[in-house]
């Protein structure tokens, strides 16, 4: 009997002794990785680079000049469904952890080994206030020391922040993909809207871009994309942030992306646009311009422009038929996707309704012809050909 107890009290005291050590050395590691952290004070007076919008007399939105596109929004201006669906993609438990979410790496882990060998992507583990840390205070080298690093600054944060004001840095720095920063300036890029009239669909699918805003590209890898959207769909029902029926009506939402460059702000101002960037340039600076998130004014009449610009293009047009004909721009091989060929032949961009064509066949009394593809959002050539019919009285001019 006195055996046993000696025995039990030696391996208390061993194991009083490993515990000590053990957080003796838990300790050390964190007091070596603290030494040389960032100072996160200074997200508190944090000033992101906005761009700078060019309004037109009316207020109509003319141009927008930026490195990085992005428009500051505070967190009570942005909607809750938005809000819930960056949540629900990213950090559902948010409100609930300190800036470590160790529910969420237990998880995170599990589904790891679950899913070992079968090459499907680890699910992240990573709170919102890990990647604010990240994003504001670290770089994206991947390395158990910079893990380290960004699990203390997200705790210190944490401390000190309120999570309305972690989650307004996150939202508006978060990058999206096609050089938009933030949600106020994705919404726009993708969708043409502000972030108020953001559908849950819309709101979903910018949700789920964070983790990989290429591989979710709409056009290019558009049944992915809607994948990922229709899960972060699935997991604002789970957590009862939407309806049923409402997840159900999102989910069979097309995902349909609007153009900027197509967009209804773009007017026949290109030129005009282009003499105020120079003026604000020369009066401010390069900083200012592309950073400064100036709002501009300027004296253009948009409706007057676009019909000041159909008369112009009217009388070009009725001076080149009173030239007769010139001759053909260029010529290319028609044989195989002749649309991918003539996207790369150089036209005019400023004599709308006017397309450069390529005549794909022809006898005496017709031509038909193919017109000039446009490129979808991201600058890839569209798939979709249009074709035409020309016939003889529409070229008498030339003869």
């Amino acid at each position: 009997m006195r055996l046993l107890v000696r025995f039990l009290g030696f391996l208390f005291a061993a194991g009083t002794i490993l515990f000590l050590v053990g957080v003796s050395a838990v300790a050390g590691l964190l007091w070596h990785y603290s030494k040389d952290l960032p100072d996160y004070t200074q997200l508190k007076n944090y000033e992101p680079p906005v761009m700078t919008r060019v309004h037109a007399a009316d207020g109509s939105l003319l141009a927008e000049y930026a490195k990085e596109r992005r428009l500051y929004l505070p967190i009570q201006a942005i909607p809750k469904r938005v809000i819930n669906s960056f949540l629900a993609a990213e950090d559902k438990n948010f409100y609930e952890h300190g800036g470590i979410d160790f529910t969420g790496m237990a998880r995170a882990a599990l589904l790891y080994a679950q899913n070992y060998g079968s090459n499907r992507r680890p699910q992240g583990a990573s709170t919102i206030t890990q990647q604010v840390a990240k994003n504001f205070l670290l770089t994206n080298e991947v390395s158990f020391t910079r893990k380290i690093k960004e699990a203390l600054l997200a705790m210190r944060i944490e401390r000190t922040y309120s999570k309305e004001k972690i989650l307004e840095l996150y939202l508006n720095e978060i990058y999206l993909g096609l050089g938009a920063y933030g949600i106020a300036a994705a919404s726009l890029v993708y969708f043409d809207k502000s972030v108020n009239e953001l559908t849950i669909a819309e709101a979903a699918y910018l949700a789920a871009l964070p983790k990989a805003p290429a591989q979710l590209h709409p056009v290019r890898n558009h049944d992915r994309a809607v994948e990922r959207r229709n899960y972060v769909i699935d997991r604002l029902a789970e957590n009862g942030w939407i309806k049923p029926a409402e997840a159900a009506a999102a989910r069979k939402e097309p995902l349909v992306v609007t153009s900027r460059s197509n967009a209804t702000h773009v007017f026949a101002g290109e030129y005009f646009a282009e003499e105020v960037r120079r003026d604000i340039f020369e009066r401010y600076g390069e900083k200012k311009l592309y950073e400064g998130g100036l709002s501009v004014r300027a004296t253009l009449d948009p409706k007057l422009q676009v019909i000041a610009r159909q008369a112009m293009v009217k009388g070009l047009v009725n001076y080149d038929e009173s030239v007769g004909w010139r001759g053909p721009v260029t010529k290319i091989d028609i044989s195989g996707d002749w649309g991918i060929k003539l996207a790369e032949v150089k036209s005019l961009s400023d004599v709308s309704p006017w397309r450069m064509a390529v005549v794909l066949e022809a006898n005496d009394q017709s031509a038909r012809i193919g017109f000039q593809p446009g490129r979808v959002l991201g600058g890839a050539v569209s798939k979709a050909r249009d074709t035409g019919l020309v016939t003889m009285d529409g070229v008498r001019w030339a003869k």
